[in-house]
């Protein structure tokens, strides 16, 4: 059972940080998650892609406005992906969700939504001003 599991959510002040994490589990091969991804969706709007990275590389790609304030990065040896946050908004505050799948092509860039066939269940994040 294929699965990815977010953490690390909660609520933080305006200008705090974070650090979510998704284990992907249940894969047979790392190929299966080629490719991975953090999407967010804020209370009453559309989910949009935060960052990406191409596993094998490690190559990421970023929303041009979350540069500088997000870092994805991996963990090989945990199957883990991880997402820093600093300086936060309280335009952040989203559901963020975990992505993944073996053919979406993120080596030079950052693949939409619909490319992704794994999905976590997503995890809380709060900024308050």
């Amino acid at each position: 059972q294929v699965q990815l599991l977010e953490s690390g959510g909660g609520s933080v002040q305006a200008g705090g940080s974070l650090r979510l994490s998704c284990v992907a589990s249940g894969y047979t091969s790392r190929s299966r998650f080629k490719c991975m991804a953090w999407f967010r969706q804020p209370l009453g709007k559309e989910r949009g892609a935060v960052a990406g990275i191409h596993t094998p590389t490690g190559r990421t790609h970023y929303d041009d406005s979350l540069k500088g304030r997000f870092t994805i990065s991996q963990d090989s040896a945990k199957n883990t992906l991880y997402l820093q946050m600093t300086s936060l908004k309280p335009e952040d505050a989203a559901m963020y969700y975990c992505a993944a799948d073996p053919d979406a092509y993120c080596y030079s860039s950052l693949p939409p939504e619909a490319d992704f066939h794994d999905w976590g269940q997503g995890t809380q994040v709060t900024v308050s001003s």
